[in-house]
C-alpha cells in the first residue's frame, strides 16, 4: 500500500463553439487554394484548348497517339484525325490530351498568309 490511487485531474472548461470551428474553417480554405482551384483552371484550360482544335492541327489522344485532325465533327464534340497515311480514326474531343503544334490561322479572304518558314514576308524578299 505504498502507492496512492491516481485521479483524474479535473478537466478546464470545454471549448466554445467557434474554437472548435475555427480549425474545420482553416483546413477546408487551404484545401480550396491547394487542391479545388487549380483543378478547376486545368479544367477550364483543357475545355478552352479542346474548343480551339481546327483541322491540321497535331493532338495527341488520352491513349498516347499522336495525329493531325483532318476533320471537326458535330459541333466540336468529335474529331477525325489520321493517325498514319489514309488511316483516319473518329475520337471524342474531350479525350485530347494534348496539341503540340497549331496550324497558322486562315486570313479572313480565305488565304494563308505569305510569310515563309523563317518569318520573312514575300515583300521583304
Amino acid at each position: 500500500m505504498f502507492i496512492s490511487p491516481a485521479y483524474a485531474q479535473a478537466a478546464g472548461a470545454a471549448p466554445s463553439f467557434f474554437d472548435a470551428v475555427i480549425p474545420l474553417v482553416l483546413v477546408f480554405v487551404i484545401l480550396y487554394f491547394f487542391l479545388i482551384r487549380p483543378q478547376q483552371k486545368r479544367v477550364k484550360q483543357h475545355r478552352e484548348m479542346v474548343s480551339n482544335v481546327r483541322r491540321g492541327d497535331t493532338v495527341v489522344t488520352a491513349g498516347g497517339m499522336i495525329g493531325k485532325v483532318t476533320k471537326v465533327l458535330e459541333d466540336g464534340a468529335e474529331v477525325m484525325v489520321e493517325i498514319a497515311e489514309n488511316v483516319r480514326v473518329r475520337v471524342v474531343a474531350s479525350t485530347l490530351s494534348d496539341v503540340r503544334s497549331k496550324n497558322e490561322p486562315v486570313a479572313a479572304d480565305g488565304k494563308k498568309p505569305a510569310n515563309d518558314d523563317k518569318g520573312d514576308t514575300k515583300a521583304d524578299k
